[in-house]
């Protein structure tokens, strides 16, 4: 098992004891995939070309926006409503319209998740459709419960601490027996901050390690596949 490299924010359970979770809450893009597969790179492509189009500017400034809106508002979709009023429903359609089928089916994921104890609820600030569309190329769909997307959070990206909080009524989750696995280390905190084991699948993307040194990291997964097999053979 990856050994955990940052500081325990409380008292995580150890490998053994997180078999005893209630309930698994996985990131969905570069967290159930390798970013290595860079399906996210399509849709940052395609998220460029239609600011560019909406707001009426070329492509390089409208990926310098893109940008500034991620890093100020947690998604350059909560950035172009709350600066430009902009309709959130056409911009999800057109952004995720890509091509899923550079992903692999995952047996390894698939036989992983069928062994883990618990409910297993995917929290993605993507659509609840693009989220459906990775797993069921990944063949994992028939594991989760649910998928709480952008539009279920009501639009509040993580880490807003208000998606998380809606997150856990709406699903009865209860946060001390519950896991959170991520790719971006900041999306992790609140989580944390409510109780939650979290776990940072490792990345080397600047947004994606900002953060990392934090106490609110429990464990740190460098390939999940591989830290679930260790988790679930875990002695105990």
């Amino acid at each position: 098992m990856p050994k955990d490299t940052v500081p325990l924010s409380h008292a995580a359970p150890g490998p053994a004891g997180l078999l005893h979770t209630e309930a698994w809450v996985f990131d969905l893009d570069n967290t159930l995939y390798p970013a290595t597969f860079n399906l996210f790179g399509q849709i940052d492509d395609r998220m460029r070309a239609y600011i560019a189009e909406f707001l009426g500017v070329g492509l390089e400034d409208a990926y310098r926006l893109q940008k500034h809106y991620f890093r100020e508002y947690g998604t350059s979709l909560h950035g172009l409503m709350h600066r430009h009023g902009m309709d959130p429903e056409p911009f999800l359609d057109f952004v995720h319209d890509i091509d899923v089928t550079v992903l692999p089916p995952s047996p390894g994921l698939e036989a992983a998740l069928a062994r883990l104890p618990g409910r297993k609820l995917v929290f993605t600030n993507a659509s609840t459709r693009h989220a459906e569309r990775v797993m069921e190329r990944l063949g994992i769909s028939h594991h989760f419960d649910a998928v709480f997307g952008i539009i279920e959070a009501d639009y509040r990206p993580k880490p807003q601490p208000e998606a998380y909080n809606v997150l856990v009524q709406r699903h009865g989750l209860d946060a001390g027996k519950t896991v959170m696995v991520e790719d971006i280390a900041r999306n992790l905190a609140p989580a944390a901050a409510l109780g939650m084991t979290t776990v940072w699948v490792r990345t080397d993307t600047e947004h994606g390690t900002a953060g990392a040194d934090g106490a609110f990291i429990d464990h740190v997964a460098d390939d999940l596949v591989a830290w679930l097999e260790a988790v679930l053979d875990a002695p105990g």
